[in-house]
């Protein structure tokens, strides 16, 4: 089989599949196990692919029809131009969270001039994801990042050494804030915040591939921002900042509990669609 007959054949089987995306999909699928590019596809159509290659796309394309999303299935996502591996406890990081990166960047930015250091406390920090973006763009940055799974920290770990950011970044294992001790100039989380009764409607390729545990806050979804705003003041740094992506119907609630823990609303930034999706908090 050709390189353009493979591309064909799986953009028609995803396409039939009711994937949405299908000519990405399969065209991330086919360079991935191919080891090809697209300019490959268009210098060298005619060129061979092997049985064996073939094989391994036409396994991937059946699990992208059953819904598995296609960056689970490459074990890798790009996140504020960094490529981190995911693993099955693990929340897939999405470009709306680069909002938060953005947030925060220009605060740490002055703190780490001034002072030298600037340390973060990303809660969740699943993948690393936050953390890491952090790190890599504040080089006086140092960050501690806080799961309850060990699957997850181990991940996190892993990405840390792979972009040679270990020397900066500490997982630590704690149930939000019952393992960690001191201050820190900058909390960060994209917590669960999806209401626990509005799981079973969401879309397959979410409901069913990435951990129940990073998704549902809760019977309202706002449980993680009670937990949050109630012992953030104790670990924040006199002027210190926390950052937290909200869901899009959700600023005015979380705003509410943020400011009856004595904070106020510095920063609210929305994403690319124009939904609110991030809220800064500082010290009332």
């Amino acid at each position: 089989m050709t390189l353009a007959e493979l591309l064909g054949a799986a953009r028609r089987k995803l396409a039939e599949s009711g994937v949405e995306d299908a000519a990405l999909d399969a065209r991330l699928l086919v360079e991935h196990f191919t080891g090809t590019s697209r300019s490959d596809a268009i210098a060298r159509p005619d060129r061979t692919i092997d049985p064996r290659t073939v094989a391994e796309v036409e396994a991937a394309l059946a699990r992208r029809c059953r819904g598995e999303p296609v960056h689970r299935i490459l074990g890798f996502r790009e996140f504020y131009g960094l490529r981190l591996s995911l693993s099955v406890e693990t929340l897939e990081p999405r470009p709306d969270t680069e909002v938060l990166v953005d947030a925060v960047l220009p605060f740490m930015r002055d703190v780490a001039s001034r002072e030298g250091e600037c340390r973060v406390l990303d809660l969740g920090t699943g993948t690393g994801a936050i953390a890491l973006a952090l790190l890599a763009n504040v080089p006086g940055a140092v960050a501690t990042g806080v799961d309850i799974s060990d699957d997850a920290l181990a991940t996190a770990a892993r990405n840390a050494v792979d972009l040679g950011l270990a020397d900066r970044f500490r997982p630590k294992k704690s149930d939000w804030f019952a393992e960690i001790s001191g201050r820190y100039h900058v909390i960060a989380s994209n917590p669960p915040y999806i209401g626990s009764n509005e799981i079973a409607a969401l879309q397959k390729e979410v409901r069913l591939f990435d951990p129940l545990r990073a998704l549902d806050g809760g019977d309202d979804g706002l449980e993680p921002y009670r937990i949050i705003a109630a012992g953030a003041a104790s670990h924040l740094e006199q002027g210190g900042r926390v950052a937290v992506e909200i869901g899009s119907t959700q600023r005015l609630e979380v705003g509410s509990i943020f400011a009856d823990a004595g904070f106020r609303l510095v920063r609210a930034l929305s994403d690319l669609a124009g939904n609110d999706r991030v809220l800064v908090f500082a010290t009332a």
